[in-house]
């Protein structure tokens, strides 16, 4: 039986052909996918995976809210896979979100029931899978400090695990070292607070955020990892000065400004000239130009300092 014709069956998954991923990314980068599968129920994101193990020549891949993807611009040959179930349920200081939620409105949720634990992590984009899978976090906070327990597709059973066996750090998980585990469901344990405590937070931070990356502003946010000092070999690590560090971290703004970063383009792809780990698609960018030019900045960083710069994005293609 033909893969469109079962996808189209199952109750709860919406199917497109031909979908342009530059609609679905944050960067506004990428070509046609041959099929986007939305799943908004998990018995919907089963059947669709079910379907597509049945076809075993049949690529695919699942992805979130697209903020932190640059898509080929040739675009995916086969199925791209959304889960995009929204839920949050608040019970009392746990919260129970569907990986499909948006990252802001679990914050807003949280804020509003007077719970503390997300408020910094206003104004990030994406999705609460994404979240999880690459551990994101703002200004010394981490959503792996609020997680308990994490529910997930295995490729061949859901399972679940807590905290300590997502393996998390600093911008990684088990997930993102397992890319065809998918996240359905996170349940995290927070604190009380009162809400306009925890508004007057987010608020500021949201402000300074708005700043660094406007809200209309076609990036993916900061392009590469932020080093931990602890890991950085002499003589890279001497020529640091204290106060660029935060939170045992070195920005890798602060070797990329330092290697020429600021202004650097390629085509439509450009380095903010304030802020030297952002790259913007300013108009008509393409996929290869991204890559040039961050292969460009990673090698100008290993030239002078002998330090490997790790994308936070990831690819489609």
């Amino acid at each position: 039986m033909d893969l469109l014709f079962r996808l189209r069956a199952i109750p709860g998954l919406q199917v497109v052909e031909n979908a342009e991923l530059s609609h679905y990314t944050r960067f506004g980068i990428g070509g046609p996918a041959r099929i986007l599968a939305d799943a908004s129920t998990e018995p919907a994101l089963n059947l669709a995976l079910a379907a597509l193990h049945q076809s075993p020549n049949q690529r695919y891949m699942v992805i979130g809210g697209g903020t932190n993807l640059v898509a080929s611009d040739e675009g995916f040959p086969g199925v791209i896979l959304r889960y995009t179930a929204p839920s949050i349920e608040v019970d009392g200081t746990m919260l129970h979100v569907a990986a499909g939620a948006a990252l802001q409105d679990l914050v807003d949720v949280s804020i509003s029931w007077g719970l503390r634990g997300l408020e910094t992590m206003t104004g990030i984009p994406g999705w609460v899978g994404g979240a999880v899978y690459g551990n994101a976090g703002a200004y010394g906070h981490s959503i792996d400090q609020r997680i308990e327990r994490v529910r997930f597709f295995d490729g061949a059973a859901v399972q679940e695990i807590g905290n300590a066996e997502c393996q998390f750090r600093y911008r990684e998980s088990i997930f993102k070292r397992n890319k065809h585990w998918i996240v359905i469901l996170a349940s995290l344990r927070m604190d009380r607070a009162e809400p306009a405590e925890l508004q007057a937070t987010a608020d500021r931070i949201l402000k300074i955020r708005n700043e660094k990356y406007p809200p209309s502003m076609r990036c993916a946010g900061s392009i590469f990892k932020n080093l931990l000092l602890g890991e950085i070999l002499e003589p890279a690590r001497s020529q640091v000065p204290p106060q660029v560090v935060r939170e045992g971290k070195v920005p890798s703004a602060y070797f990329l400004e330092l290697a020429g970063a600021k202004g650097m383009a390629r085509g439509d792809v450009r380095v903010a000239d304030y802020h030297a780990n952002l790259i913007y698609n300013a108009g008509g960018g393409r996929a290869r130009e991204v890559r040039e030019l961050i292969q460009e900045l990673k090698r100008r960083v290993l030239d002078r300092f002998g330090l490997e710069l790790e994308e936070e994005v990831q690819y489609v293609e």
